[in-house]
Formats: structure tokens, C-alpha cells, sequence
């Protein structure tokens, strides 16, 4: 385990294609367990983010969580590694992350082991991107009993995971060309760091714009109307009734229809949404039938929000049988779906239900909401279409570079069969 030569990468910097072969050295060799508690020191309590990586308690949770165990938390240093044990999607055998604050911080001793690795060994930068690819579960997969854990966390051995076989380069360029493609991986991050903050300011831009050209709840009127509306008829405030139409149908054949749920991007099929054992097509008669450019409404308190199925899936679907189905008949589908977002609290106030809380379509009814007329109504929907078009763009922009990320990854390490190592 460890010290073993390892195939060279796809691709190498220039100053490094005669570097000769690349091997395989243990975690243990490089790195030692770090046992030293908070006592009496004052540091920040951190938690952590499965994929993000270590976030302050107060950040992640608005509160510092640690109560009378904080002095027994494991204290960090800057580049020292915080191992959360902890299974996610994502990382099923745990989560390792680099902690790069200047600050003292802490993690919960439950669910952590922290190690530190010898600089002039290993760059921990680029053992960190290692660990993003998920070296040490591939690894570590094999240690884990089915069910084994210790207080809500992986019963994962020091040892085994000190025994996980890195891959470096050989010969006295190591740390050179190590730090080399940390560099280059941090450069792509920040470019995908920039892409998001664009695409988070897009957002923010709509939500800014709705709130002006839409009334504010208790309000009638809006802040901002169009040039060409500003002499037009004010909004009127009208019941719901007016505008929308129940659909009422429910799925009578096993497999006829696509079985949806409700994501944030929107309606989606279920057997994408979740995993391949979650799908519940042979349970779906009597679910709601939703039919292309009809809508539904999710009323749990956590998440109330409409979905209209823009037949982009080619299919007609259903949902639970406790989401009403509805068309609007006079009017944009697009400005009442925007409209229906901006009044959310308004209309989950009509829902009925504690643990499950359901909003009928007689209830649906009864909402009042302040309307203009339909010209109007395709001006606004035209101009926030339009937005959420180019969010749409530079959000598959930003896809585009974690994507070349996850290509440059694989080309700057070499192919390892930690499991058979």
C-alpha cells in the first residue's frame, strides 16, 4: 500500500513532460493524525458542507451550535484536513476538507479526524483536489460495514484511512508540479466562482424587477409600469375564479403516464429526480393527471410553489393526488405563474392541513390578486421570459465550466485503482 509506481497523467505541463513516472505513496507517510483539543482556546466552531467544504456554525446555521462540548472539539490550523465521517449522496463514505482560514477553528471530535499533512511532502492544496475527486472513498469503501456506524458517523479506522495510496509525482519536481495543477484547479474555480456570482446577480435583477412590476402585498398597484401602460387602467383586483379552469382526471392504467415532481427548476420526471429505487410508477393510479400547458401547486409550508408542465418532456404526467391540476383561460400562463410566486404567502394562507397541508382548487377560487389587463400581463411576461432566458444561458454556461473542470481533473491525475491498491 503506498510507494508503488502509478501510470503518468493524460496531460502534463510543458516543464514536466521528462519528469519521469509518478508514484504511490500511503496518506500515513505524508501525514499524521491530529488529536489536539479547543480546552480553553478560542476558535471558530466550524461545521461543514458536504461538496462546499468547511463553513463557520454561525454561517451554516446563524447560530454557534456547540454548547458544553466545544472544549472538546479537535482545533484546526490553516492547511490542516477536517475528515467528516458523515455519509452523503454525493460522498457516501464521508467528506474531507481543506481548511484554509488564518484563524484558529474547530470541528466536532463525534464526527471528525483531523489530520496534517508534511509540506514539504505533499502541496495540501493539491491533496485537497484529490479528495474532491473522491480518492478516499473509493478507497475507504471497502472498510465500511453495511449499517457500521458510531454515534451517526462512518466507523472508519485512523489506520485505513492513513493507509489510502496517493498518487504524486516522482523525483525532486514533485511539489513543483504538484502545486502546478492546484494552480491551474484553482483557476478554473475561480472562473466558476465568477460565472455563479453572474448568474446569482441575474437572479437577484428579476427579483428586484418583479417587486416593481408587481404590486407589494397589500398593495393594488405597482411601483413601475411600461411606458405604454402608464396610462392605463389601473389593476383590479379580482377573485381567481375569473381566470383559471379545474382539470379533473386521475391516471386509471399502470406506465401510461410519466410520474413528476416538483424540483426547482420546475416540473420534472421522477425517475431523474430521484434515484432508480425511489421510482414509484407502479403506484401511480389515482395520481392527478397534469396535461401539457396545464399547471399545479405544491402547498407544504416549506416549499409553496407553482409548476406548469410546458409539455418540454413530450409526455403528459402526473402528480400526487393532493395537487390541484388547472389551465388559465383568459391571460398569460407565464405573468400568472410570476404572479402567483410574488403572492406565495397570500395563497399558502389558504391552505388547509398541519403536517400535510393541501390548498384545493375551491379554495384556489376564493384568492383575490390585483390583475391588469392582458396586453399588459405579455409585456411582463415577455420581459421576464426574455430574463430567464439569459439566466438560463449563463446558468449552462457555468455548467459548461464545472464540466471542463471535472475533464481537466481527470486528465491532470493519473487513472488510480485505489480499490485494488
Amino acid at each position: 500500500m503506498g510507494g508503488g509506481a502509478v501510470s503518468v497523467p493524460e496531460r502534463r505541463f510543458p516543464d514536466f513532460h521528462e519528469a519521469g513516472a509518478w508514484k504511490s505513496v500511503s496518506l500515513g507517510s505524508v501525514a499524521s493524525i491530529s488529536t489536539k483539543k479547543v480546552g480553553n482556546k478560542t476558535c471558530i466552531p466550524m461545521s461543514i458542507t458536504s461538496g462546499v467544504g468547511l463553513v463557520s456554525q454561525m454561517e451554516k446555521f446563524g447560530r454557534i451550535i456547540a454548547g458544553e462540548s466545544y472544549k472538546n472539539y479537535l482545533l484546526l490550523q490553516k492547511n490542516d484536513f477536517a475528515y467528516n465521517k458523515s455519509a452523503t449522496k454525493e460522498f457516501p463514505e464521508g467528506f474531507i476538507s481543506l481548511y484554509s482560514g488564518e484563524e484558529l477553528a474547530a470541528v466536532p471530535n463525534s464526527i471528525f479526524t483531523c489530520f496534517r499533512v508534511k509540506e514539504d511532502a505533499v502541496s495540501p492544496s493539491y491533496l485537497n483536489y484529490l479528495f474532491l475527486g473522491n480518492l478516499h472513498g473509493r478507497w475507504l469503501r471497502r472498510f465500511i460495514e453495511v449499517g457500521a456506524r458510531a454515534h451517526g458517523s462512518l466507523s472508519i479506522n485512523d489506520r485505513d484511512l492513513l493507509a489510502l495510496p496517493v498518487p504524486v509525482p516522482a523525483g525532486p519536481n514533485s511539489l513543483r508540479e504538484q502545486q502546478k495543477i492546484a494552480d491551474c484547479l484553482d483557476s478554473a474555480d475561480a472562473l466558476i466562482t465568477a460565472q455563479g456570482r453572474k448568474v446569482e446577480a441575474l437572479k437577484a435583477h428579476k427579483k428586484g424587477l418583479m417587486q416593481q412590476l408587481f404590486p407589494q402585498e397589500g398593495e393594488t398597484q405597482p411601483r413601475l409600469r411600461f411606458p405604454e401602460f402608464r396610462d392605463a387602467d389601473d389593476w383590479k383586483e379580482v377573485t381567481l375564479a375569473k381566470f383559471i379552469e379545474e382539470f379533473r382526471e386521475q391516471s386509471t392504467v399502470q406506465d401510461e403516464y410519466e410520474v413528476m415532481t416538483s424540483a426547482r427548476s420546475g416540473l420534472v420526471r421522477q425517475r431523474e429526480y430521484y434515484d432508480n429505487d425511489r421510482i414509484t410508477e407502479r403506484d401511480n393510479v389515482g395520481f392527478n393527471v397534469i396535461p401539457p400547458n396545464y399547471m399545479t401547486y405544491r402547498s407544504r409550508s416549506d416549499n409553496r410553489k407553482f409548476y406548469f408542465n410546458e409539455n418540454k418532456l413530450g409526455v403528459t404526467g402526473i402528480v400526487s393526488i393532493y395537487y390541484p391540476v388547472f389551465r388559465i383561460l383568459n391571460g398569460s400562463n407565464k405573468f400568472f405563474i410570476e404572479l402567483f410566486s410574488m403572492f406565495s404567502r397570500i395563497i399558502g394562507m389558504y391552505s388547509v392541513g398541519t403536517s400535510q397541508t393541501v390548498l384545493s382548487f375551491n379554495q384556489l377560487k376564493k384568492i383575490k390578486l390585483p390583475v391588469p389587463g392582458e396586453a399588459e400581463q405579455q409585456r411582463i411576461a415577455d420581459c421576464l421570459a426574455s430574463l430567464d432566458d439569459l439566466i438560463a444561458a449563463e446558468a449552462r454556461k457555468l455548467d459548461a465550466l464545472k464540466t471542463h473542470k471535472k475533464g481537466l481533473m481527470q486528465q491532470l491525475f493519473p487513472s488510480v485503482a485505489v480499490g485494488d491498491a
